[in-house]
C-alpha cells in the first residue's frame, strides 16, 4: 500500500497500520526511509520560518536552512535511535516486550505520519509568526499526535503477534 495511504490510515487507526508494517517483516532499509523521508519533510516545513526570519532581518536563510539541513538529515537520524532504544527501554519497564525493530519502527512511522501537521505548522510559523495563539495550538497538536502515534506504535509492537 502506498505510503501516504498508510499516513492517512494511521488518523484513524495507529495500532492497525504499525500491525500491517510489522507484519511485512523486519526491514531496516524501510525504517530508516521513514525516518529520512520524515526528517526531509520536517526540514521542508522549516523553510517559511527560515524565510520569514531573514525577510524581518533576524538571519541569513541560505546559512540558516543548511544548519536546519544538516541538523535534520544528518543528526537527528542518529538521536532517534537512541529515542527509540530509550521508548523500548521505557516499554519494558512498564511490562511490554518490544523488539528493537519494532521500537525503531514505531516511532520511525509515528515521526513520518505526523508529517502533514507539521507542515500546516511551518506554513503558520511562515506566515502568522511563531508566537500567534493558532500557531502554537497547531504546534501542540503536532507534539500530541506524535506523541499518541509513538506510544500505540510501541503498545502495538509489544502485543504479541502470530509468526
Amino acid at each position: 500500500m502506498p505510503v501516504t495511504t498508510d499516513i492517512m490510515r494511521t488518523y484513524r487507526g495507529p495500532r492497525r497500520v504499525v500491525r500491517d508494517l510489522l507484519a511485512m517483516g523486519p526491514r531496516e532499509d524501510r525504517a530508516i526511509m521513514w525516518l529520512m523521508f520524515g526528517c526531509l519533510i520536517v526540514f521542508l516545513s522549516r523553510l517559511p520560518a527560515l524565510q520569514r526570519a531573514a525577510v524581518m532581518g533576524q538571519g541569513d536563510f541560505t546559512q540558516d536552512a543548511a544548519y536546519a539541513f544538516l541538523g535534520l538529515m544528518m543528526i537527528a537520524p542518529l538521536l532517534f535511535y537512541g529515542l527509540a532504544a530509550l521508548g523500548q527501554g521505557i516499554a519494558r519497564l512498564l511490562g511490554g516486550r518490544p523488539t528493537g525493530f519494532g521500537a525503531r519502527l514505531a516511532l520511525f512511522w509515528a515521526w513520518l505520519a505526523a508529517t502533514p501537521v507539521i507542515l500546516l505548522y511551518g506554513l503558520l510559523v511562515g506566515l502568522n509568526g511563531a508566537a500567534e495563539k493558532g500557531t502554537q495550538l497547531v504546534g501542540l497538536i503536532w507534539v500530541v499526535v506524535f506523541v499518541l502515534f509513538w506510544v500505540q506504535g510501541l503498545r502495538e509492537a509489544s502485543a504479541p503477534h502470530d509468526a
